[in-house]
């Protein structure tokens, strides 16, 4: 048997845990799409890019650090979680210095938004500022709203309405019915992520009393639901071409296609936590595909 220190991560692994790199791409890829149709309309800054890009990262690193400190605390991380491992409900970092980092995280956020402030508007205090609650009150507050079953709702609206529309108005300082329509389908997938996360998780969040989505359907209305998301992402491309000056270059997505049928597949035919864990991996990378495609996509339609 190992002894503790050898067996501990280093504090780099730890810290890079708590952080959950994995989830990173849903919180940037939508921001590839506002800023692929502000170019498309010949309306592009890097430098506004760039920072809220980092913004972006910033917001979803301490929603991640808030969500591990508060689980932790309310007992829902319980030793049989199927996920990765948390940090402050494994003991591997004090809850105190994940708070920390938490408060750390999101001033770096709000400095980067001082900036965004500057160059597009204070509508962009009020978009942070409801970014950084979404994050922070997913499993943190007195009535946490992903303990409710709103999680999902949430997610559609900052990873996909809030995050792109934004993402376009910080460069065009405008708001424009493409930004938005565009939003509906880059929302569906990466609220498909959080569906497979809750489907896999809901026997011990019954046993922790987090009444999520996937908790409240059940496991096979959840299956159902999850291939309505991937559905619909696709399905809701045609409309928008139809409706705006796009290009045939907009169903670039539709690449994707093979890998949403076997991520669906898959996700009808079991239950095994280790099974979903690859599901939720992969409907993350068929997100960031979903909107890396439909980016190049406008920008071939320029």
């Amino acid at each position: 048997m190992s002894s503790p220190s050898l067996s501990k991560p280093s504090g780099l692994r730890i810290w890079l845990m708590a952080s959950r790199p994995r989830t990173l791409p849903a919180a940037v890829a939508p921001v590839f799409v506002g800023t692929a149709l502000a170019e498309y309309q010949n309306q592009f800054h890097w430098l506004r890019f760039v920072a809220t890009l980092l913004g972006a990262i910033l917001i979803q690193v301490g929603a991640n650090l808030s969500n591990d400190y508060s689980d932790a605390r309310r007992g829902a991380d319980t030793e049989d979680r199927l996920g990765p491992v948390r940090v402050t409900a494994g003991g591997l970092v004090p809850p105190r210095q994940v708070l920390i980092a938490t408060y750390v995280t999101f001033a770096l956020a709000v400095l980067v938004g001082v900036y965004l402030i500057a160059v597009a508007g204070w509508v962009l205090l009020a978009i942070g500022a409801a970014s950084i609650a979404a994050g922070v009150l997913y499993t943190g507050g007195p009535r946490p709203y992903g303990y409710e079953g709103l999680g999902e709702v949430f997610v559609f609206l900052f990873f996909g309405i809030v995050a792109v529309a934004g993402t376009y108005f910080v460069q065009t300082k405008t708001v424009d019915w493409q930004a938005f329509a565009l939003a509906v389908p880059v929302g569906l997938p990466v609220t498909a992520i959080l569906v497979v996360n809750n489907t896999r998780d809901i026997d011990t969040d019954r046993r922790a009393g987090k009444r999520t989505l996937a908790v409240r359907m059940g496991r096979e209305r959840s299956r159902r639901f999850y291939a309505a998301l991937l559905a619909g992402a696709y399905v809701l491309l045609v409309p928008t071409l139809l409706a705006g000056d796009f290009q045939l270059w907009l169903l670039l997505p539709l690449i994707s296609v093979p890998l949403a049928l076997r991520l669906t597949q898959t996700m009808f035919e079991t239950s095994h936590g280790p099974a979903l864990n690859g599901v939720l991996a992969g409907t993350g990378q068929l997100q960031l595909a979903f909107c890396v495609l439909l980016s190049a996509g406008l920008l071939l339609s320029k």
